[in-house]
């Protein structure tokens, strides 16, 4: 005789409802360790980005005997033809090019007249650089160009451009093309603002080979107040760098507000990587580092460092090494490790 009482081989509705349940539980437990693992391996490529960007600076001191320059101001991009010191409109970006593996991007337009090279300057604008770029923050690949106007050495006003999220040490006083002090050359920029740089090659260079008296007085005033390692017309040595390559920042992460990261509308982050003197490329110790924090925007003077990292954001020394520096660093320190000849030799657990 069959017996009506057969056991069923599914599961009942309680035992999937625990099943589930149990399962949410561990992906919940697991989800924060998993984001943890990845922004550790995106802090580990902004690291080594910045890592090969100190490198390559160092290697261009060694080879010119200087770091790289500033160049001239946000209106000028590199000039292939233009060498590596005062005569270079381009800022250390595109001075550590071929250092960072971009040789045949720096050279493009070689050998070219000033107008025939201008549609490669542009060319070149519009390529975007993994090793500029923190994976935390924004991804590699061109931003908008949002001025009606080109920089005086392209051939037309760009619409994409290559950012950078790395800004060089400009000191813990904000100096630029116009600031502390007005240029004696004529200035590309409207009338009582002189940040864009010189109008022309003739106002800094002239006869060829040969400074012009205004773009020496101009380079000189702003050398004489100028604490870090890159600014306007910059050719700072090694040896310039009396606190110690140790105590000394040379280039790091920059504070961007995260309501601007695709926008290009940061006043700190309005141009491109490839520009002369501007808080685009170098940023200064005079205020505290910031988190990126929606609605805070940088500013065009005075920009701080920082980063879209929680816990800190990365400097290079220097010497070449990379740190990780609290937000909490005590502002004397933070602004002494900008300033490389104010005597202050900082102790390595400061910070």
């Amino acid at each position: 005789m069959l017996s009506s009482n057969r056991k069923s081989n599914g599961f009942t509705l309680v035992e999937l409802l625990v099943v589930i349940t149990i399962i949410g539980i561990l992906i919940a437990l697991l989800l924060p360790a998993v984001q943890s693992a990845r922004e550790a391996a995106r802090q580990a490529q902004c690291k080594n980005n910045i890592k090969q960007l100190a490198l390559g600076c160092l290697q261009h001191e060694e080879n010119n005997r200087h770091f790289p320059t500033g160049g001239w101001g946000f209106a000028w991009t590199g000039d292939a033809d233009r060498g590596a010191d005062w005569r270079q409109p381009g800022g250390w970006i595109y001075n550590v090019l071929p250092y960072v593996e971009q040789q045949s991007l720096h050279d493009l337009g070689a050998g070219m007249s000033f107008e025939e090279k201008k549609p490669y300057n542009l060319q070149r604008l519009g390529v975007p650089l993994g090793v500029l770029h923190c994976p935390t923050r924004r991804q590699a690949k061109t931003y908008p160009w949002p001025h009606s106007w080109p920089p005086a050495n392209v051939s037309a006003v760009p619409t994409l451009v290559g950012k950078t999220d790395y800004a060089a040490n400009g000191g813990h006083y904000y100096t630029g093309p116009g600031d502390p002090y007005r240029p004696e050359w004529q200035s590309l920029s409207p009338p009582g603002y002189y940040q864009a740089g010189p109008a022309s090659i003739a106002e800094v260079e002239n006869p060829p080979g040969k400074m012009t008296t205004k773009a020496r007085n101009t380079f000189g005033k702003i050398a004489k107040l100028a604490t870090g390692i890159v600014y306007c017309g910059s050719m700072v040595t090694m040896a310039d760098v009396l606190d110690g390559t140790t105590c000394t920042y040379l280039l790091g992460e920059k504070h961007l507000t995260p309501d601007a990261y695709d926008t290009g509308t940061d006043p700190a982050d309005n141009e491109d990587a490839l520009m002369g003197d501007n808080p685009d490329i170098c940023r200064w110790t005079s205020i505290p580092p910031i988190q990126d924090t929606p609605g805070l925007f940088s500013g065009n003077t005075a920009s701080p460092f920082g980063s879209a990292h929680s816990n800190g954001f990365h400097m290079a020394f220097c010497d070449g090494s990379v740190k990780m520096i609290s937000y909490s660093i005590d502002q004397d320190v933070h602004r002494c490790l900008g300033n490389r000849k104010d005597g202050m030799v900082i102790d390595g657990n400061a910070y």
